[in-house]
């Protein structure tokens, strides 16, 4: 499906201005707000290739980077900025993509702070949220003090994990997933990291691995 890629500036209400980039194929059914991990920006292959991805699936993308991200800086923003420039591209996404569906979420870093900014208040017009990753505990380190907020989220949310994901140890993710009810899905990606990268003896390779997380998402849109 052809789509078309749109550069754009994103201003963010008294913290300034970053990069965005609107994929769009046509007769796009849904709009997806993608958020970057902590190590990357919304340029990484691993980024454009879910974009492309989705585009291929009918579904828009809307990614963007965080400000420090933008300004080149080493540390990630304060949760007050990740949360302000979330919501900035979500209004965004709304302005350009009338009429559409519209999820949120992201990779790692990005989909966490895209919980925490919808728990705090609802995204205008988010249907649901999805992870690409989420990172439940820092590595080496399990435990589910990064989820307690969850419980305050009321829309459907996806998690997608690989079961290999040294961020998000299964034991202490599913629980969770238990707890958040009918609203909450859990797919697991067999063999799979916290990039979705898969061994070579598992008989798969990572784009076996990246069109699964994807047909799964845009399934999941499609039932919310």
């Amino acid at each position: 499906m052809t789509a078309k890629a749109t550069e754009l500036k994103l201003d963010i209400e008294r913290i300034g201005t970053v990069s965005a980039i609107l994929t769009q194929p046509a007769n796009a059914r849904a709009c997806y707000v993608l958020a970057h991990g902590a190590g990357t920006d919304m340029r990484h292959v691993s980024m454009a290739k879910v974009a492309e991805g989705l585009a291929d699936r009918g579904i828009a993308t809307l990614r963007f980077n965080f400000p420090y991200m933008e300004n080149k800086l080493g540390r990630p923003d304060r949760p007050a900025v990740a949360h302000a420039a979330i919501r900035a591209a979500v209004d965004e996404a709304a302005r350009l993509c009338p009429g559409m569906m519209l999820v949120a979420g992201g990779k790692s870093f990005g989909g966490r702070m895209t919980s925490q900014a919808q728990s705090k208040a609802p995204l205008p017009g988010v249907k649901g949220l999805a992870f690409l990753g989420f990172p439940l505990h820092a590595a080496k380190k399990p435990s589910s003090e990064r989820a307690e907020h969850l419980a305050g989220i009321a829309i459907p949310m996806l998690f997608l994990q690989g079961t290999r994901d040294g961020l998000a140890d299964l034991g202490h993710l599913r629980p969770v997933i238990d707890a958040l009810g009918a609203r909450t899905t859990l797919h697991e990606v067999e063999g799979g990291d916290h990039s979705f990268a898969v061994l070579k003896k598992s008989g798969r390779t990572n784009e076996d691995a990246l069109a699964e997380v994807l047909d799964t998402l845009a399934a999941w849109i499609d039932q919310i």
